[in-house]
């Protein structure tokens, strides 16, 4: 009898099929069709130009290096060393190395100063799209860049605090814990929220006192500052914004993390935040013991003084939402290529086909609108129009496109099914990032009551909207419909409703989205009128009508051959 045993099969189960390539390196500028077309068109001829190759470069460094490094920054997040290891209160927040590479690679690139360097017309629109690349690869490092290039215009307006202003704008990075005089560049952060607060920020509680003489500032009027703060943002910067009342009322403040002979200021970092998302970047809770601070503006007039950091610090949420769904469609569209199911690669097969073209459709419309808003914002100074539109548009605009960034992440995660899943996807950090832009800088429902009290109190704003609407003329029937029905609101005088406030700057969103692409000739323009504005749509993703040409617009979205 036999009793030998068959002969068993070699023991290897990795071969490895069906599997996309790595997405990475890739050129985040060359491959964005969409980018390339709208910083032409909303940028200022001849200056926009001369930053093309900078901003291709930043954009071919964002998709290699940066993208790589983003990895370790989230995965080893911040921690915070309350005291050294004999006692001595230190309060430093340690990160990993590469979120300083990050935060210098950023800085150096124009991301945070570039604007305020060179502010000839088209600078904001050159800032906008390198933030639009950095975000798309690492959107922690985001928040203190945004600040620092949002803090500029608030310094400059206090002479004594020029210093402060040139070197936020500088193009240097010093993550060291010492006096700003030792320094060639500075990062601002951010300390508006008190717990018993929230948005309504004249609940503050923390007081200022005024001091006797300047301090480090021979021509500062300085403060001491008693209170406390529940979200702080970026604490290892090198000064703060914070409200806190003084005897007048509300009153905007810079406050330094070193005093000018080095001391730390009397502040305490409570705890790091646990957050959702946002991992590489840490947020504070804080208590000031007397922090001296510097005064900026007039004492009451806070909110005044600290409005237009807040419209640029808004606008890039609206950039962020829109780098967040930029990221998001190439990763689907890149595994879809790549992957097959059912004897066929997925991005062949007809139902995919209609949920990538969909993402594609949105991420175009939320770019061309977060663009048209940084020209806005560019030539506000220059232009009474420009200016009422960049009020209105940049509210109605984060609202719009950083609501939607959330769903959209999920539905690309979807087309990678489990491998959207895993951390070591991009995919779950930018899912868990998605929600932060909304909630940060004024949460939905704030900015629809900002959009209904600037048509109510600047007649103006709603005239900057209609024009902006009728630039499409009769491009598209179901747009100019679209348009025709807000006529009443922005031209007339007719109230909204503020319980109906959503709604109607979803209309408004949607709108300006499909003029924008219309103006822009764009071959997602069709099915964007006929899908959001005309109701060939359902409510969700991947339900355009027929006869969209859905190939052409994932091509668009990725060129073939990545």
């Amino acid at each position: 009898m036999n009793t030998r045993l068959p002969q068993a099969a070699s023991f290897e189960t990795h071969r490895v099929d069906n599997q996309p390539p790595e997405f990475a390196p890739r050129d985040l500028w060359r491959d964005d069709i969409v980018l390339r077309g709208a910083i032409a068109r909303e940028g200022a001829g001849d200056h926009v130009g001369d930053h093309i190759e900078s901003v291709a470069a930043y954009g071919a460094l964002a998709g290699g290096t940066l993208y790589e490094w983003a990895f370790d920054a989230h995965r080893d997040r911040p921690r915070l060393c309350s005291h050294d290891r004999f006692g001595h209160r230190i309060d430093r927040v340690e990160f990993h190395p590469n979120y300083h590479a990050l935060m210098q690679a950023a800085i150096e690139h124009g991301v945070s100063g570039g604007a305020w360097r060179d502010p000839r017309p088209g600078s904001h629109v050159v800032r906008a799209a390198l933030s639009y690349l950095h975000h798309q690869v690492e959107p922690g490092t985001s928040c203190p860049l945004t600040m620092t290039h949002a803090a500029v215009p608030v310094l400059r307006r206090e002479p004594a605090l020029a210093e402060w202003a040139d070197k936020a704008a500088a193009p240097h990075y010093d993550p060291r814990g010492v006096p700003i005089g030792d320094k060639a560049g500075v990062t601002i952060g951010m300390g508006m929220t008190e717990k018993q607060g929230g948005s309504d920020v004249r609940g503050n509680t923390t007081v200022a006192t005024r001091l006797p003489g300047s301090g480090d500032l021979a021509s500062a009027t300085s403060y001491a500052l008693v209170g406390h703060k529940w979200f702080f943002s970026a604490p290892m910067s090198d000064g703060f914004l914070v409200l806190a009342q003084a005897p007048d009322g509300l009153t905007c403040f810079l406050m330094p993390r070193r005093l000018g002979d080095g001391r730390k200021n009397a502040f305490r970092l409570i705890r790091l935040k646990d957050k959702l998302g946002d991992w590489s970047n840490a947020s504070a809770e804080v208590e000031f013991c007397g922090a001296r601070a510097y005064l900026i503006g007039e004492e009451g007039r806070g909110i005044a003084t600290i409005l237009e950091m807040v419209m640029l610090t808004r606008l890039d949420c609206l950039l962020g939402g829109a780098a967040q769904m930029r990221m998001a469609l190439a990763q689907a569209v890149h595994h879809c290529r790549h992957r097959s199911a059912f004897g066929q690669p997925l991005a062949a097969q007809p139902l995919m086909r209609n949920v990538l073209a969909d993402l594609a459709i949105e991420a175009e419309a939320a770019l061309v609108l977060a663009m048209r808003v940084a020209r806005a914002v560019d030539a506000a100074p220059r232009d009474p129009a420009e200016a009422a539109l960049s009020r209105v548009a940049t509210a109605i605009g984060k609202y719009w496109v950083c609501r939607r960034a959330p769903a959209f992440v999920n539905e690309a995660q979807e087309c990678l099914g489990g491998n959207g899943y895993i951390e070591e996807s991009i995919l779950p950090r930018l899912y868990r990032q998605a929600p932060l832009n909304s909630i940060w800088e004024g949460s939905g429902n704030i900015q629809c009551l900002d959009v209904l009290r600037a048509l109510s109190r600047e007649p103006e704003t709603g005239a900057a909207l209609w024009a902006e609407l009728q630039e499409a003329g009769e491009g598209h029937p179901d747009h100019a419909a679209a348009a025709e029905r807000l006529r009443g609101p922005l031209l007339d005088g007719v109230a909204i409703d503020q319980a109906q406030a959503r709604h109607f700057v979803e209309r408004l969103a949607l709108a300006l989205q499909g003029s924008l692409l219309l103006r822009a000739r764009s071959p997602a323009a069709e099915a964007f009128c006929r899908s959001r504005l005309g109701g060939a749509h359902g409510l969700a993703m991947g339900t355009l009508p027929a006869g969209v040409a859905l190939a052409e617009l994932i091509d668009r979205a990725l060129p073939v051959g990545d």
